[in-house]
């Protein structure tokens, strides 16, 4: 299996290089066929695939947002593929690998489906952001409770956490249009997440609203964010003894002892998380805020015992940071006059990013 792993990270690292690089792509993919050993033939891949991620940032840095919008994509493929590996490197059940490959296919058809909704008045982002919070605080009130937390649902059997779905999307409407209704919603899921409680969602809304404070220092970020602090004190103060789940919680540093290579898939995922951040933060508050979640994620991940994003066992990640392409692409407010515009190529743009 770590043969197949190793070529299709190559095919990625061929991917993420601008066309006038192409060749350097198919010298990646032969020299990847070429190695004997299966182990050696990942690390060469996995060295090309940081390359040509930084070559992809070096280039995109100067370009438009539907760029970086095609860079989550990319990059929600890459970082599952090597959460992939790394369990199957730990000797992880097999349905693992196999739910967060479904998870990868949900979250882009949630964009297709989110895509193609009719425009109307209540698709807008003021509304659409306030009905997040509100599914949140339902969550907090009527859902599955678990050593003193309740911030799951169950569908069909399987355990969801909505915060790990719906807060980055909450977060990017916000920065994208801040009205009343959008800034009902933050507070909405500051209680929610604060009641829950949960540290580490709590964190990466404080952490969204504070980067997006960074580049739009307006009165109302600075007043959501202000709300948006209280919350996460307010869950921090409360004690949070969920124990450590394998294969989910604490890997950035239990992967290292399994294998060396492991440890190393687990952090080359999480960094290429915040690769579209990188690429264009300053010219988009909705990507700084994007970066903003995704950072304190990763960090709760490596501080608590929180779910690792994309690269651990958890679908909820995985289709969370997908549906970011949806708010990033003026598609989560529908009706919008700016997201009018936006909705135009959205459908060809996922479905490029998934070929590619």
């Amino acid at each position: 299996m770590i043969r197949p792993l190793a070529t299709a990270l190559a095919d990625l690292a061929a991917a993420l290089l601008p066309a006038r690089l192409s060749h350097w792509g198919e010298a990646m993919r032969r020299e990847t066929a070429e190695i004997e050993q299966s182990g050696e033939a990942l690390r060469f891949a996995l060295g090309c695939l940081w390359g040509a991620a930084g070559e992809a940032l070096r280039v995109h840095m100067g370009e438009g947002r539907m760029t970086a919008r095609r860079l989550i994509g990319l990059c929600a493929i890459g970082a599952t593929g090597l959460g992939i590996g790394y369990m199957m490197i730990g000797g992880a059940p097999l349905g693992y690998p196999l739910r967060n490959l479904t998870a990868l296919a949900i979250g882009f058809l949630a964009v297709g489906i989110v895509t193609h909704l009719p425009q109307t008045r209540w698709l807008g982002t003021g509304p659409v952001v306030l009905a997040l919070g509100l599914v949140l605080l339902a969550t907090t009130l009527v859902g599955v409770s678990h050593d003193g937390a309740t911030r799951w649902v169950s569908i069909g059997g399987l355990g969801i956490q909505p915060s790990l779905i719906l807060v980055p999307v909450l977060v990017i409407g916000f920065a994208r249009v801040r009205d009343r209704l959008s800034g009902l919603g933050v507070v909405a899921a500051t209680l929610a997440l604060a009641l829950q409680p949960d540290r580490a969602m709590a964190g990466a809304l404080a952490a969204g609203l504070a980067a997006l404070a960074l580049v739009r220092p307006e009165r109302n970020v600075l007043v959501a964010l202000s709300v948006v602090m209280i919350g996460f004190v307010a869950a921090m103060l409360q004690p949070d003894v969920q124990p450590a789940m394998p294969y989910v919680d604490q890997i950035l540093f239990t992967a290292f002892y399994l294998h060396p290579l492991a440890g190393m898939m687990v952090l080359a995922g999480s960094a290429l998380l915040l690769v579209p951040a990188l690429a264009g933060w300053r010219r988009d508050p909705g990507l700084a805020a994007f970066g903003g979640v995704w950072l304190a994620i990763i960090l709760a991940a490596a501080m608590g015992n929180y779910p690792t994003p994309l690269v651990g066992y958890g679908g909820s990640a995985i289709v969370g940071y997908l549906l970011c392409l949806a708010g990033l692409s003026g598609v989560l407010g529908a009706a919008d006059p700016v997201a009018r515009k936006a909705r135009r190529g959205m459908g060809r743009e996922v479905l490029r990013t998934n070929v590619a």
